[in-house]
């Protein structure tokens, strides 16, 4: 006979393990069942790894470059071993807290993989089949690399981001595939240590779908410190050698052919949602042609009972909006009936200086037809920028015609840490005025906020207003 619980979520990612807490707040008796490690993806092998690696390779990089320090650079040694043993504590603290939590809060946790038997019940094997019942049932099970048809990792030469962020030894050369987020952290992670990088992305700019104009001055930033960056490059062909693998293909640009080499590759271009299990289990499950599970405003499926959330429906593929999603569809599965939106759903990328943006760029604002008011406001003119040696960043705020805010974008240190003022303005819809007549201490980053703000009215006082 099933166990019966008044909601089950599969996958204990960022969407499905704050899901659960939610549900255990509500005083719901809850089910997560997770089959590989608490924290899925973003806890394990992407976010918070990454984000460890490109801290401690950046105070590695920030001394040897250090203009003021003396001594024997050539002494100062990263130890990539230790390095990598840290990262591994990090993590590992992260999942038993989080495994804690949800203990202390009641949340029931079987790991094992979850087949459904019905719409309504899902068996799983863990010490034997178990079978488990609800009327409410979350689907959380995240997304993992995508293969390319010319590329197949392999775990040792062509690898993923799972294995980037484990290798045992820094390579002397890597090629990545692809300029989104996760190329261009582990790129700026490698760089850092020596290696020679080369990153070929397919598209006319790097970090395709961000406002134009951060994008590129990013794009020199990053090739200023080392990062080769090629655009318009077509891959056709793959081949490993003893050495390394070869990469061709054909430069959109010119029309000319092109070939590279590297001791490992990495494929960071796009995400594969996690759904195949799914839609044998619910044969009438609704998906996209790319795998993506299809929901409503309210992250309903077609199945009656059964809500999606995080990368499994895609859209931004982020941590935060998981986690959001997952609130949200355990508090519908429930009965509150309230609308997910996407607005105000921010991003960042953690090179640095680190980008950081919310709401509409400049180019998609224009294509809807809307007259916007653009405030910028450079980081040359800052004195906390020119203090941390950090200048070549920007603000930019984008407004409509009544002056409410509908984007903004940052290029700065600490750049994802600044811009929560900026997400609160679009997804509240306040003004310029609202923003700049705020008191903000001096001196900091999160002036330039005020700056592009007062700019965009032309009244700014640090930088001329013409």
């Amino acid at each position: 006979m099933a166990d019966r619980y008044e909601v089950i979520i599969i996958g204990a990612g960022p969407g499905g393990y704050v899901a659960a807490l939610r549900a255990s707040q509500l005083k719901k008796k809850t089910l997560l069942i997770e089959e590989d490690k608490v924290g899925g993806t973003c806890m394990n092998w992407g976010c918070i790894p990454t984000k460890h690696l490109l801290h401690l390779t950046k105070v590695f990089a920030e001394v040897g470059n250090a203009r003021h320090l003396e001594g024997p650079r050539d002494r100062i040694l990263c130890d990539w071993a230790k390095v990598q043993e840290e990262r591994a504590k990090v993590v590992d603290k992260l999942v038993k807290g989080t495994e804690f939590l949800l203990q202390k809060n009641g949340v029931v946790l079987i790991k094992g993989r979850a087949e459904f038997t019905g719409p309504d019940k899902v068996s799983v094997a863990s010490q034997g089949v178990r079978e488990f019942e609800s009327p409410r049932i979350v689907l959380a099970t995240g997304s993992r690399a995508a293969d390319l048809p010319f590329l197949k990792p392999d775990g040792v030469r062509i690898i993923a981001s799972r294995e980037a962020l484990e290798l045992p030894s820094v390579p002397k050369s890597l090629i990545v595939i692809g300029a989104g987020a996760i190329g261009l952290e582990l790129a700026t992670i490698y760089r850092r240590m020596g290696t020679d990088v080369l990153v070929l992305e397919i598209l006319p700019a790097i970090l395709p779908g961000s406002d134009r104009e951060i994008a590129q001055r990013l794009e020199r930033i990053l090739i200023k410190q080392g990062v080769k960056i090629l655009t318009r490059m077509r891959i056709e062909e793959s081949r490993v050698e003893e050495a390394g693998v070869v990469l061709k293909g054909i430069c959109l640009k010119e029309g000319t052919p092109f070939e590279y080499r590297a001791e490992k590759v990495l494929a960071a271009a796009g995400r594969k949602p996690n759904s195949e299990g799914l839609c044998r289990g619910l044969p009438g499950l609704a998906v996209s042609r790319q795998g993506f599970v299809e929901v409503n405003s309210k992250l309903e499926t077609n199945v009656p009972g059964v809500y999606a959330v995080g990368d499994l429906i895609g859209g931004k593929l982020l941590a935060h909006k998981a986690s959001h999603e997952g609130i949200l569809a355990v508090e519908n599965a429930f009965g509150a009936a309230r609308d997910m939106h996407y607005n105000a759903l921010p991003m960042a990328v953690f090179t640095d200086p680190e980008f950081a943006s919310v709401g509409l760029t400049e180019e998609e604002a224009k294509e809807s037809g809307l007259e916007v008011q653009v405030g910028k406001f450079p980081f040359h003119a800052s004195g906390r920028a020119l203090t941390l040696e950090s200048t070549e960043g920007l603000v930019k705020i984008l407004a409509g015609k009544d002056d409410r805010i509908i984007g903004a974008h940052i290029l700065s240190p600490y750049a994802s840490e600044i811009i929560p003022e900026l997400i609160l303005a679009v997804h509240r819809g306040l003004t310029l005025q609202d923003v700049s007549s705020a008191i903000h201490i001096h001196p900091t980053l999160s002036e330039g906020v005020m700056e592009a703000a007062l700019k965009a009215k032309n009244s700014a006082f640090h930088i001329l207003n013409i």
